[in-house]
């Protein structure tokens, strides 16, 4: 079908205050925050604004009996392409579509329509003493939804692990208009082994099986006491080694964040008042729990670092947190201002490696840096090998765009390279989708097989994840 009559009938079928069909409008659905929709955005024929599971049902239905792309989107902040329609078609903007249906606290759970903010949501939840731990970097932009869809995590997944442990259950619209419910229709259990895990195989899935409209979470009880622990090395492999053993101590923090010394830079570059020290790398270890837990783990941390670090520092009292976590909090944002006429380029920059890996990746990255001569901008949560890696370019300079295509390639076969996965935490998209057969191997077969079974004509985000 061609794009014109495509809108036109979803305008009959919806009504003109939920579909948007001007130029203008269309153009801004065809970016995310990726290098790659940056260098070439494509543009959807149509985009819908459901408002209820019904809306999003009767797009289904008819996008599968007219055999036309379909591309579920949240708030667009991902960063491999995957909520732009590469294929045409319809986006289906699920952002408006935001309430917070009911917070069971006597459950410890949550229901939630897709377009939920994540720190609003933890802001409601604050008022019950419960939280949704997973913390990513987009908080104040990201939806519940797309964290499901990309099985999201952040800083504090060394404690508290990704989006998918809390995921208890999902109502699910299907290519075909039909609606199911994983995890059971009925049920407020935290406990569910019955049946095919369908709820775990959506999670991740970024949109290739179905449209995800409810989502049932659950919550844990909010921490009553937090510290931070910054220590300082001037050997980049120390910096590892002190994490093995944290964990050898039976610490647990809730995150543990590495910035090197291309971080150390940017950051002093760009706020010269936070003065990080000169180093190799820094370590920042948060805790969190009851206080008297608090003030023991911090203290673990602070003699175990201290063994390998020039300087520790642990602290509880919330100014000086604020400022010992600060450097790391505006890490990425610095990062883009280490050239002055530079932009940084998301690509390939949330690789994952072994523990026992990141300081040899960390070397690895700085040489391919040097190789094609790109500033980059290294930092990461160590504490699960989640690598983030900043390049940083003049856009308009084409020699350097073919340069950095070069280098995001090397990084992705790095990490395949070291045991690691081409993305710890951003999603496959269309960016890693090159890099599916060389890291899963056969699998990939059986991937398709499960997308064949849900999606038997091929409409949801194709091209996306293999």
């Amino acid at each position: 079908m061609e794009g014109a009559s495509v809108r036109k009938d979803l305008l009959s079928l919806l009504g003109k205050e939920k579909v948007l069909t001007e130029e203008l409008d269309l153009m801004y659905y065809s970016y995310d925050s990726s290098f790659l929709t940056q260098l070439k955005p494509e543009t959807p024929w149509a985009v819908v604004l459901p408002a209820s599971t019904a809306d999003v049902q009767a797009v289904m239905k008819y996008a599968y009996d007219h055999q036309i792309n379909v591309v579920p989107r949240g708030a667009g902040t991902g960063e491999t392409g995957g909520s732009v329609a590469l294929n045409g078609g319809i986006v289906l903007d699920l952002s408006n579509f935001n309430e917070i249906v009911e917070i069971d606290q006597k459950n410890m759970q949550v229901i939630v329509r897709p377009g939920v903010i994540h720190a609003e949501l933890n802001k409601r939840l604050a008022e019950y003493n419960l939280f949704f731990p997973p913390d990513p970097g987009s908080s104040q932009m990201c939806t519940v939804g797309g964290m499901v869809a990309n099985n999201a995590s952040g800083l504090r997944a060394v404690k508290y692990g990704c989006t998918e442990q809390y995921v208890l259950g999902l109502e699910i619209v299907l290519p075909n208009g039909d609606l199911i419910y994983a995890g059971g229709i009925k049920a407020r259990t935290l406990k569910n082994v019955s049946g095919l895990n369908l709820t775990k195989l959506m999670v991740g899935s970024e949109g290739v099986l179905g449209v995800i409209t409810q989502i049932r979470l659950r919550c844990w009880p909010k921490p009553k006491a937090r510290g931070i622990v910054m220590a300082v090395f001037d050997s980049l492999d120390d910096a590892p080694a002190t994490v093995l053993e944290i964990y050898q101590a039976g610490i647990m923090p809730s995150g543990m964040e590495i910035l090197d010394s291309s971080a150390i830079s940017a950051v002093n570059m760009y706020k010269p008042e936070i003065n990080l020290p000169d180093a190799e790398a820094i370590l920042l270890f948060e805790v969190d729990g009851n206080p008297p837990s608090v003030d023991y783990e911090g203290n673990v941390i602070q003699e175990v670092a201290g063994r390998r670090a020039r300087t520790v520092e642990w602290s509880t009292e919330p100014k000086r947190m604020a400022q010992l976590w600060e450097g790391r909090s505006v890490t990425a944002t610095a990062a883009a201002r280490v050239r002055a006429d530079g932009t940084r380029v998301f690509a390939g920059e949330d690789i994952s490696v072994p523990l026992s890996k990141v300081a040899d990746t960390l070397r690895a990255i700085r040489k391919l840096a040097d190789k094609y001569g790109i500033k980059v901008v290294n930092y990461g949560h160590i504490g699960d090998g989640n690598v983030h890696t900043a390049p940083v370019i003049n856009t308009s300079i084409p020699e350097e765009v073919e340069q950095v295509k070069k280098l995001v390639h090397e990084i992705h076969l790095l990490a395949i390279e070291l045991n690691g996965s081409t993305t710890g935490e951003h999603g496959v998209g269309a960016v890693r989708r090159p890099y599916a057969e060389m890291e899963h191997g056969l699998a990939v077969e059986y991937m398709k097989k499960v997308k064949q079974a849900f999606d038997d004509k091929g409409i949801m985000n194709p091209n996306k994840l293999f």
